[in-house]
């Protein structure tokens, strides 16, 4: 959320931000709400301080006996009550409006972020891990198909089970995941981040606290029964990212200087529609509607925000160079950020399995992996995020960020795609192993059931 002052004072500045960002935002009528408000406070005030003065001479009027004076004053008393009331009333119902509205106001961008409309104009920071890259085979085979082949991802039995979007994980595809997450979290725990195993389902506070409602409710999964007063005996979501209840964590909170900066990370399970994304991964585990991450969340004093930022970046890449997967950085233009942040780095590791023409020289794709991203104290206001920085000082906002340690799913297609080998087998990176019971190679298993049968033995 933004500064309701800064708005006020800087109209034509957030309007050039709001613009650079594409966002559709009637500020104008959200300038003449805030200046009603301020008319009905000033208003009020005013009424209030006439009351207590008659109130006084309320008093004055019955120590000196003069009843008929006092009868008039009495009702001079009761018409400012009843003017209060009503200014106090419309304060109120505009106070709502206008909390409403700043809700739906995205992030300023911070000025460093580039310009551009859309990912098109996302600038390309670095490569790594090309230089020396791993040998493919002739004809790589694309996570979906090789998954099926060896029977470790099982998108057809998902589908019966839970629906479309989902997928079973066998075997040694369970236990690559597994590793995945352990070994995430390992490296992340030697950067100082504290571990934390939050619960799935969060609270509507808390989805507005970070900025996933109003603006992605139909991206969410909420839970309840069949009608609206069934959502508002549960008001619980399935959670779309650890953000979420790890950043609402401290809600409505003030932390000391001396707690700064605090660095958490949590695993959980991700659930998201993919709402307006619908045809656009029909196979494999790129886009689904469940997922696992670890994410990586910080809370940091404001003058610091930019310089956690990049070392936020390196902790979260540093997985991509344990495991030797090649990846690029790079840093989104103003028209991509995300609803919250002020500046975001996205990671994205390179899959050499399907040639969509996005990836290098080599083909393949890109795949996102993490964004790390400064959402300096927009979501702290919405959260009621605050620090003291000394014990005496009065408390502030703090400034809030986090990027995925990473996404599993997309890690787990880059391994299965790079490190495949000729024969359809896959080399488990070096740094995996140990998690893995020391198996060094993703061989697969004979699949059950009929469907493991050829044609001809069926029949």
């Amino acid at each position: 959320m933004l500064d309701r002052t800064y708005l006020r004072e800087n109209p034509d500045e957030v309007r050039d931000a709001l613009d650079n960002r594409g966002a559709d935002v009637d500020l104008d009528k959200l300038l003449e709400l805030d200046e009603r408000w301020r008319e009905l406070k000033a208003r009020g005030d005013d009424l209030r301080h006439d009351r207590n003065q008659v109130s006084k001479k309320i008093g004055e009027l019955v120590a000196e006996g003069k009843d008929e004076k006092r009868e008039e004053a009495l009702e001079r008393s009761r018409e400012l009550k009843s003017e209060i009331e009503e200014v106090e009333e419309e304060g109120v119902a505009l106070e709502e409006e206008l909390r409403e509205r700043m809700l739906e106001i995205p992030q300023l961008p911070h000025e460093s972020v580039p310009l551009g409309v859309d990912e098109r104009h996302n600038v390309e920071d670095r490569r790594w891990g090309f230089d020396d890259a791993h040998e493919l085979p002739d004809a790589v085979t694309p996570h979906y198909e090789l998954g099926e082949e060896l029977d470790i991802i099982d998108e057809e039995r998902a589908a019966k089970t839970t629906g479309s979007g989902f997928y079973f994980l066998k075997g040694e595809g369970a236990q690559l995941e597994h590793a995945l997450i352990q070994f995430m979290m390992d490296i992340h725990r030697e950067q100082g981040y504290v571990d934390l195993f939050p619960p799935v389902p969060v609270k509507s506070a808390s989805m507005r606290g970070t900025g996933q409602l109003p603006k992605f409710a139909d991206d969410a999964y909420r839970l309840g029964g069949s009608n609206e007063e069934d959502y508002e005996d549960d008001d619980l979501w399935l959670c779309p990212t650890a953000e979420v209840p790890v950043t609402n964590m401290y809600a409505n909170e003030i932390l000391l200087k001396d707690d700064l900066p605090l660095k958490h990370q949590a695993y959980t399970p991700n659930f998201r529609r993919e709402a307006g994304e619908h045809g656009t991964e029909t196979r494999g585990i790129v886009r689904v509607h469940q997922f696992n991450k670890v994410e990586l969340v910080n809370f940091v004093e404001p003058e610091e925000s930019y310089d956690r930022l990049e070392n936020l970046l390196t902790e979260a890449e540093d997985v991509l160079k344990r495991l030797g997967l090649p990846y690029r950085i790079l840093e989104l233009c103003t028209g991509d950020l995300t609803f919250a942040s002020a500046k975001t780095y996205d990671i994205e590791v390179w899959a050499p399995g399907d040639d969509m023409d996005e990836g290098p020289e080599e083909g393949g794709r890109w795949l996102e992996v993490s964004s790390a991203s400064n959402f300096e104290d927009f979501q702290a206001r919405r959260a009621g995020l605050r620090y003291r920085p000394e014990r005496h000082e009065s408390a502030d906002y703090l400034h809030t960020l986090n990027a995925s340690g990473l996404a599993i799913p997309r890690v787990m297609v880059a391994i299965l795609e790079y490190y495949q080998n000729e024969d359809g087998t896959v080399t488990i990176p070096e740094p995996l192993q140990s998690y893995m019971g020391g198996k060094e190679v993703i061989k697969g298993h004979e699949k059950v059931g009929e469907s493991a049968l050829g044609a001809g033995d069926r029949e």
